[in-house]
């Protein structure tokens, strides 16, 4: 027997996108959302986070429109100094079930947590196997088309041998002792493995870093949720681009104005998802000087890994450490208000939790699905150094669209998640306003120039 529910949308995914999208919805109309998560509470991925894992943002960026994450906290001591607090797994989960009892206490919210969505409107308990499904009008609100692919849920993408000793990076502090580290990823999972176990004392040199690929990094200094810091930053990424010459010499003209990093400053890094990292982190991973570059792992076997373009012998007691799965997908683009769902995605470059906010108060306050995808044409996240400029002009393109809307704006500008926004007393601030003069005048060469680096028109 399935049990019908009445509901306005039925929100797949109870991560940050969706609670993001939930949230704005909710605030800004009288809807009913159901929220349907196989997990048991809100959070997403997180839920399944290596436990030393923190935001490789500031805490603002994050969550959902209407609650700041932390308390918007300059750091005054430690590595990170006069830099915005970055929240680790737990008190990102904290935040989410506050959120999502306050969104409960509205009466127009229901969490079905330990739930499988089935398709056409209709989920089941994965307890009891019992069926719902909503009546014919709700909009069903997917938030799973890009949520990333983690290590603790997902195998490694290698074959492991029987013996060999493989741990995902979840199962990390629990390991025990290994007489090698062997540490397989280039992303940010691998940079945030090496950092703690240095942190815990491993030497350097007891540690192998398996880098296919060299990765390009944001400076986390130059993304702060001031917008004096962030519209700097914006106008040397645009003047930077209005001067360079080619896509290298973009990004060595944005590594010399601090802007990005790379870890190896005697190799061009392909990769350019650009994540934030904090220059403390990158003098520690400098350290490790033993990488391995022999293209991807093609195997794991008892004192030796495979490569596609070779071997690393391991000794009798060594740790592979893995670290090697996706992360943010890179799909194709969709419209983001479809004939079947709302697909969330980025709408601004980065920062998906403002996204799909703005997502939801724009579906709050229009009606026609053709004009919200004009102000949100949706953003893809970045894998190679054309795609990253590609998303920049995407990103300023959506920008443009929202921003020209009055109401969109003066809602944005009060948003935390915005990193470009700039209320009233912002703008009063000279070096608000320099910055964006300096943006602005930078703009139309800047834009043409990463559009053609992108193979854009």
């Amino acid at each position: 027997m399935t049990t019908a529910v009445e509901a306005d949308y039925l929100v797949i995914g109870a991560g940050a996108a969706g609670m993001a999208f939930t949230d704005s919805v909710v605030r800004h109309s009288d809807a009913r959302v159901v929220l349907v998560d196989r997990r048991r509470s809100p959070g997403g991925h997180w839920v399944d986070a290596y436990p030393f894992v923190r935001l490789h943002q500031a805490s603002a960026f994050y969550g959902v429109a209407s609650t700041l994450l932390g308390g918007g906290q300059v750091q005054s001591s430690g590595p990170e100094n006069g830099l915005h607090e970055r929240a680790t797994a737990t008190q990102i989960l904290a935040y989410y079930a506050r959120v999502l009892a306050d969104l409960e206490t509205s009466g127009r919210v229901r969490f079905s947590g330990g739930c499988d969505y089935l398709g056409e409107g209709r989920f089941v308990s994965l307890d009891s196997g019992r069926e719902y499904a909503v009546l014919p009008g709700c909009r069903i609100v997917d938030a799973r088309y890009l949520s990333p692919l983690i290590p603790a849920t997902t195998p490694p993408p290698f074959p492991v041998a029987e013996g060999a000793r493989v741990v995902a990076v979840n199962d990390l502090p629990d390991a025990g002792p290994a007489s090698r580290y062997v540490v397989v990823g280039s992303g940010k999972t691998a940079t945030d493995t090496v950092v703690w176990l240095l942190g815990e004392g491993v030497a350097p040199d007891a540690i192998d870093w398996v880098r296919p690929r060299e990765p390009w990094m944001l400076n986390r200094a130059a993304i702060q949720p001031d917008p004096a810091v962030f519209l700097a930053t914006g106008a040397t990424t645009w003047e930077s681009a209005a001067r360079a010459t080619s896509i290298d010499d973009l990004f060595l003209r944005l590594e010399e104005a601090d802007v990005l990093l790379r870890i190896d400053r005697g190799r061009a890094p392909t990769m350019a998802k650009t994540p934030t990292l904090a220059t403390w982190e990158l003098d520690l991973l400098r350290t490790v000087e033993h990488v391995v570059r022999l293209g991807h792992v093609t195997g794991v076997e008892p004192g030796r890994i495979s490569f596609a373009e070779g071997e690393l012998a391991l000794p009798p007691g060594a740790l592979v450490v893995h670290c090697a799965a996706p992360g943010l997908r890179h799909l194709p683009p969709v419209p983001i208000w479809g004939s079947d769902a709302i697909t969330l995605q980025p709408v601004r470059a980065g920062f998906p939790c403002f996204g799909a906010a703005l997502i939801g108060y724009v579906e709050a306050t229009r009606d026609d699905d053709a004009e919200k995808n004009r102000l949100c044409p949706p953003t893809p996240y970045s894998d190679t150094r054309e795609q990253w400029a590609r998303m920049q002009v995407l990103g300023a393109r959506a920008t443009a669209a929202f921003g020209a809307e009055a109401d969109i704006k003066a809602w944005a500008d009060r948003v935390p998640l915005n990193p470009a926004r700039t209320p009233p007393e912002e703008l009063a601030r000279s070096e608000v306003a320099a910055a964006l003069a300096r943006l602005r005048a930078a703009s139309p060469e800047g834009t043409a120039r990463l559009a053609a680096f992108a193979g854009l028109t």
